[in-house]
């Protein structure tokens, strides 16, 4: 599903799969987040995946032009998860509905693994 807005001079659609991207670039800028997981549910294991391939680890859902994110992050060790879950919605949601005009109804963060930043 896209989000669409009307506008005076036209109509705007925005896919899914740029929210993902655009979400897990802004995720990366976020202290604390080591990087984004791709999960292989048949290994049962996350994998660290590259900046490229950052929409691998966010899911973003449009529905009634409300977005929906889910994170599957990594994040450094040492870091308290509840302060750097609260920097991730704060940030994310602040840019999502900046970018897009649209808003975000709900951020899910699922933490897959825990790196040191050596």
């Amino acid at each position: 599903m896209k989000g669409h807005m009307d506008t005076n001079k036209g109509k705007i659609s925005i896919d899914q799969n740029v929210l993902a991207k655009y979400a897990g670039i802004c995720a990366l800028e976020c202290f604390g987040i080591v990087g984004m997981a791709s999960v292989n549910m048949k290994r049962g294991i996350a994998d660290l995946v590259s900046r490229e391939h950052v929409k691998k680890g966010v899911k973003a859902v449009i529905n009634d032009n409300k977005i929906t994110v889910d994170f599957h992050i990594i994040v450094a060790y040492g870091v308290s998860i509840a302060v750097v879950a609260e920097n991730l919605i704060d940030t994310v949601t602040y840019k999502i509905e900046e970018f897009t005009g649209l808003e975000v109804e709900k951020i899910n963060i699922y933490v897959e693994g825990v790196r040191s930043l050596d």
